[in-house]
């Protein structure tokens, strides 16, 4: 079974970025971790990162016909961008929706996520470790 992990703006730059806040991996070293974890799960992870809010919904229509449950971090579009959340509500699959940061703790306008009310869960606050446990969600949720 497929998984597509689809992550959004700036995420490409984990490792540089505030690690009080993000920590110190990359996105290489979670997806390989991520991988593994799929692998010994009897899944398979595809996965991407955009910068782009265009490529993202072309990312999340073709995991309409082509995945089995998502694991989705858009980052800061997560807050605003109605597109995605349109995206989104047109899968008929599951999708978790995994932040870094434990977004509640942070400003204001991180509070509100556009993509939450959609989605089968949310993990929010565990680092790197949110992405492993939405694979496990997953994987529950397609049993």
């Amino acid at each position: 079974m497929k998984i597509f992990v689809i992550n959004g703006p700036n995420l490409n730059m984990l490792g540089k970025r505030p690690q009080s806040i993000y920590g110190k991996v990359t996105l290489d070293e979670i997806n390989k971790d991520l991988s593994a974890r799929a692998k010994e799960l009897g899944l398979e992870a595809e996965f991407y990162q955009s910068n782009h809010e265009g490529e993202l919904i072309d990312i999340l229509h073709k995991a309409h016909g082509e995945a089995k449950g998502i694991i989705v971090n858009l980052a800061a579009y997560s807050h605003y961008s109605i597109a995605l959340r349109d995206a989104v509500e047109i899968l008929s699959i599951p999708v978790i929706e995994v932040h870094l940061s434990n977004i509640y703790s942070r400003e204001n306008f991180r509070h509100k996520s556009l993509i939450s009310p959609l989605v089968a869960g949310v993990l929010c606050g565990f680092g790197p470790l949110g992405y492993r446990l939405a694979l496990e969600a997953i994987k529950d949720i397609l049993q």
